[in-house]
């Protein structure tokens, strides 16, 4: 029997298989329900828990000022914005917000996308198509990958934050379009990429280069610009930007920042903004209002900085499995899915929500606990952390800890 021709019940049934083969091999993902707003406590199943996995790196999302501009913009504009941003979906707050964003970001212009998959998928697909070349990272997130396989370019994936590698895959391509594409803080390590010497490497083998900036933004370099500034990078250097508003900011969406001539044609080009319904306009008002904390509250910056410094430094002292990383991204390398998942949940038994993160968004064998850190967790919440990992990872024999 043939997989095109198996009964109804037969299809269920392989469905079935495989979720509890998932299961099995403790790769299955199941949800949380949250009760009440983000914050650094949330409730779930009427217990709080201190939240140490989310990435609401600054604690914006429901900071009172972006509640009262997403209020207002309800009372303007209503809650759905009607239809796509090339219909009549394109309001006065959407325009406003990509004019701001342009400015901070020190671009000539912006693009509002309704998320930052849609952006990347965008992005590439109307910059590169077949016969095309797409360079990317080995870590990058998985919706750069698929940007490349939807727009039917070949993809290669060059060494991790490697660009000697990815010099030598450049050199070696005659597609007459070429993309580099990096996370500029990728998303399960917390490292940043060496965008400069990307670049050069960009430059010299005259290639685009495409920075995601999801996790850096707002969040990274003395003004919140993120990764670029941090980097001290310019846009002839990074000629496409994409970050999201859903971390950093704390509301939601993404957008690409560049030279005009590259926006007009992503508008003209990119599927996934031509064809999908515009991000509700008083969504675009809460993140003009986050914009303005970003760049008002810089203590948000300077305390998250702390306590990524504290935990760092904790975690090191105790003889905590930490990986590199300067972000508020802070994993913790276990190994196995099955290790990774009941550390997981002897934390949360403890009062600690902290992901377990593991294949295929990480490599096979590098499940990992990856914590996150926000602006507004307390010194003594940090400490907490660190004392409740030492008990759970000595009661589950984590080699190293504590030795």
């Amino acid at each position: 029997m043939t997989e095109q021709n198996l009964s109804r019940q037969d299809r269920y049934a392989a469905l079935a298989d495989d979720l509890a083969t998932r299961r099995a091999q403790h790769l299955l993902r199941e949800r949380r329900v949250v009760a009440g707003p983000q914050g650094i406590t949330l409730v779930i199943g009427g217990k709080s828990y201190l939240n140490f996995c989310s990435n609401d790196y600054l604690g914006h999302a429901n900071h009172p000022l972006v509640r009262e501009a997403f209020q207002r913009g309800i009372d303007q504009y209503g809650v759905g914005s009607g239809a796509a941003h090339l219909v009549n979906g394109h309001s006065a707050a959407h325009h406003a917000l990509e004019e701001e964003l342009a400015e901070f970001s020190g671009r000539p212009r912006a693009l509002l996308f309704s998320t930052g998959y849609m952006a990347n998928l965008g992005v590439i697909s109307a910059l590169c198509g077949r016969g095309d070349s797409v360079f990317e990272d080995r870590l990058n997130h998985a919706s750069l990958l698929d940007g490349a396989l939807l727009a039917g370019a070949r993809l290669q994936r060059y060494q991790h934050a490697s660009a000697g590698d990815l010099n030598n895959k450049l050199s070696a391509s005659h597609a007459r379009t070429r993309m580099v594409v990096s996370d500029g803080v990728f998303s399960m390590d917390g490292d940043s990429a060496p965008i400069a010497d990307l670049a050069r490497v960009s430059e010299r083998q005259n290639a685009w280069l495409m920075i995601d900036d999801a996790h850096g933004f707002g969040v990274l370099g003395n003004n919140g610009r993120g990764s670029l500034e941090d980097q001290s990078i310019t846009i002839e250097q990074v000629p496409i930007l994409m970050a999201t508003l859903g971390k950093g900011l704390g509301t939601f969406g993404a957008f690409v920042a560049g030279e005009a001539v590259l926006i007009e044609t992503l508008i003209q080009r990119a599927r996934s903004y031509i064809y999908t319904t515009a991000m509700p306009s008083a969504v675009a008002e809460a993140t003009r209002a986050s914009l303005r904390l970003t760049q008002s509250e810089a203590w948000r910056r300077d305390a998250l900085r702390e306590r990524i410094q504290q935990f760092r430094l904790g975690a090191e002292q105790l003889g905590l499995p930490l990986m590199p990383s300067a972000s508020p991204i802070q994993p913790l390398l276990i190994g196995t899915s099955e290790a990774a998942m009941d550390l997981s949940q002897a934390l949360e038994a403890e009062g600690f929500l902290i992901s377990a993160i593991r294949p295929p968004t990480v490599p096979e064998g590098t499940a990992r606990l990856r914590i996150t850190l926000s602006a507004e967790h307390q010194e003594q919440q940090v400490e907490q952390l660190l004392d409740a990992l030492v008990r759970v990872l000595r009661s589950h024999s984590v080699v190293g800890v504590g030795q």
